[in-house]
C-alpha cells in the first residue's frame, strides 16, 4: 500500500502476554488472554484473512487476521471490517483514515491487535452521505 504511514507495531505487548502466560512466574491464564467476544469469533470466521503464522496459545493452526478500519472521514462506514483489496481501494477514495490490524484464533479465542497504520491520499474530504441501512428500518 503506497500510502502506509505512522505504523504502529504491537508485537512487543504480544510477547509480553505470552511470556506471562508460559513463564515461569505465571500471571496469566489461558483463560486470561483466550477471551475473544463471539461476535469477534465470527467476524473472523466470515470475513477473517488466513494468517501466515500458527496460534501461539494452541497451535491449533486457525489463526485469521482482521482489519477494522476507524476515520472521520469515513462517516457511517468508520468500524467496519474490510479485506486488502478494498482497503488499496480505500487509499484513493478517502483522505485519511485507521487501519487496525487484529489476529484472532477461531478455536481458542486467542486476539491481539499486531498492527495500527495510517492511510489515504492526504487530501481532507467530507464524509459520505449517510445511507439508509436494514437498522434503519428494523431498529
Amino acid at each position: 500500500m503506497w500510502s502506509k504511514r505512522s505504523s504502529v507495531d504491537y508485537g512487543l505487548q504480544r510477547r509480553r502476554s505470552l511470556e506471562r502466560l508460559r513463564g515461569r512466574v505465571r500471571s496469566l491464564t489461558v483463560a486470561d488472554v483466550c477471551d475473544a467476544d463471539p461476535m469477534l469469533i465470527r467476524a473472523a470466521v466470515n470475513h477473517g484473512e488466513r494468517a501466515q503464522t500458527r496460534c501461539p496459545v494452541s497451535d491449533c493452526g486457525r489463526l485469521v487476521n482482521l482489519h477494522y478500519v476507524f476515520g472521520d472521514q469515513l462517516g457511517q462506514y468508520s468500524g467496519r471490517i474490510k479485506s486488502p483489496g478494498e482497503l488499496e481501494e480505500m487509499e484513493n477514495e478517502f483522505g485519511e483514515f485507521r487501519v487496525c490490524v487484529v489476529e484472532v484464533c477461531v478455536e481458542c479465542g486467542w486476539n491481539h491487535m499486531i498492527e495500527s497504520y495510517v492511510l489515504g491520499d492526504g487530501v481532507t474530504r467530507r464524509p459520505p452521505r449517510r445511507q439508509q441501512t436494514m437498522e434503519d428500518f428494523y431498529g
